[in-house]
């Protein structure tokens, strides 16, 4: 037995002192401050501290290959960076290489769940239907894998067409699924791309003007109506303009089961970091949009539009970024954010902004967890949920560095940014695994999670 003593709980319906009682590696109770434990039980001090739900982070790529490049962590590597940043669940992205179906990408990418710190799930992936889809789609919802990427940009590689998108919404509803997309119009990004290259440039200070606000608002518009015409639930990933979250918000109101993700960069960096020294470190899709758009999306992490907050981890180098800086069209798109996502939100937005920590709960534990299949079990500090428990500093200030992150890679696109607020003891079910700054238990312990069918009422 354990006891979490001395501490202000926090979930995402309510906050308050509590203790909590943990069996092994889960939490069997919620106790009134100093309640009487067993004499036996080990203490851990929480006094002064926020005790949070390990954080759920929706949106990681681990080793991924996309073109030449292929992120640079492991299962390992990028789940001891998640630990050290209070996440105790990531969920990655099964994407077919080219030739390979759905099922056998998601069958590699499970296999690796194993040499974890923390537990994983997993979205699959379409990119082209044909006769077997349906039944691998089957197989895969049968497996806990009920969530399925797709993309709307990424021509030869990666995009989907509206057919393929059709079917596979039709499928994972009536598996008691779900489709979640990237949403940037090809051909408004292509053009503007071929226009960049004939004007400005195409290089990495140029990437803002490469694919424009109106791509992702376009396809947005589009995916919402094929969405509408099936009645199938929809999650839009990493959306980076408050136009973008505002069409899902009204197709709420019209009774479609919508969901908005954003992540950490698009909530606190701009596109004045194009205009630095290095601007390829900050090559994203969407990209870093300005000042005014950062403003205007950071607000509906109040209105309650904003469903989740993901990171959108990628873990490349200085070096990858740099090999094709003059034409971003062949760069390696992505940030690395699975360590940072929770304190940059922390600092900027519940320190700065005065957004509760409930709030800041809801939408990067509960609801990440919620709109995936694995809540309660995670994203809860509830009895009967995995005792994965962060035990947060809200006073704490530090510096971001690289130096003194986990990640694979050799930059953060937040270095130097003086932040408040940090996890300083992580559990994973039941154990120690950082205290003080320090990792005392590398054991690896990951599971891959099976997403139950998704409970919309509970989102």
């Amino acid at each position: 037995m354990k006891v979490v003593r001395g501490g202000t709980v926090v979930e995402a319906h309510w906050s308050g002192p509590a203790d909590l009682l943990i069996d092994g590696e889960t939490i069997v109770a919620v106790l009134a401050p100093g309640a009487e434990a067993d004499p036996a039980a080990e203490i851990i001090d929480a006094t002064g501290k926020l005790v949070l739900p390990g954080g759920v982070d929706p949106h990681c790529h681990v080793g991924f290959t996309s073109g030449e490049f292929t992120s640079l962590d492991s299962y390992r590597e990028c789940t001891t960076a998640a630990v050290f940043g209070g996440t105790t669940t990531i969920i990655d992205f099964a994407i077919p290489r080219p030739g390979q179906q759905p099922l056998e990408a998601a069958e590699i990418q499970r296999a690796k769940a194993g040499d974890g710190l923390c537990d994983s799930a997993l979205h699959a992936c379409v990119v082209e239907w044909d006769d077997t889809t349906a039944g691998q789609l089957a197989t895969l919802a049968d497996a806990g894998i009920r969530t399925v990427k797709m993309f709307t940009t990424y021509a030869g590689e990666t995009m989907a067409d509206e057919h393929t998108i059709l079917n596979t919404m039709q499928t994972t509803r009536d598996l008691g699924g779900m489709v979640v997309i990237h949403c940037e119009s090809d051909a408004i990004v292509t053009d503007a791309q071929r226009f960049a290259a004939a004007s400005a440039g195409i290089d990495a200070t140029h990437m803002a003007k490469t694919r424009p606000e109106l791509a992702e608002t376009a396809s947005v518009a589009a995916i919402l109506a094929i969405a509408e015409s099936q009645q199938a639930p929809v999650y839009f990933v990493h959306q980076s303009t408050a136009a973008a979250v505002e069409l899902v918000a009204d197709a709420r109101k019209r009774g479609l089961i919508a969901f908005t993700e954003a992540v950490a960069h698009h909530l606190t960096l701009d596109d004045t970091a194009y205009s630095g020294s290095d601007p390829e470190r900050f090559v994203c899709c969407p990209p870093l949009r300005s000042a005014e758009i950062v403003e205007g999306l950071g607000r509906h992490l109040f209105t309650g539009q904003i469903t989740t907050v993901g990171s959108d981890h990628c873990c490349y180098d200085t070096a990858q970024k740099q090999l094709h800086r003059h034409d971003v069209r062949h760069m390696p798109n992505g940030l690395p954010g699975v360590e940072t996502r929770l304190p940059v939100i922390f600092s900027h937005y519940v320190g700065g902004l005065g957004l509760t920590p409930s709030r800041f709960v809801e939408l990067t534990a509960a609801n990440p967890a919620r709109t995936n299949g694995l809540y309660p079990r995670k994203g809860s500090l509830m009895p009967g949920a995995d005792a994965d428990i962060v035990l947060w500093d809200p006073d704490l200030e530090w510096t971001v560095t690289t130096e003194a992150l986990h990640m694979a890679t050799d930059y953060t696109p937040y270095e130097g940014l003086r932040v408040r607020g940090k996890p300083v003891t992580v559990l994973v079910r039941g154990t120690v695994v950082v205290h003080d700054g320090n990792l005392v238990d590398a054991t690896p312990r990951g599971r891959h999670l099976e997403a139950a069918p998704l409970d919309f009422r509970l989102c």
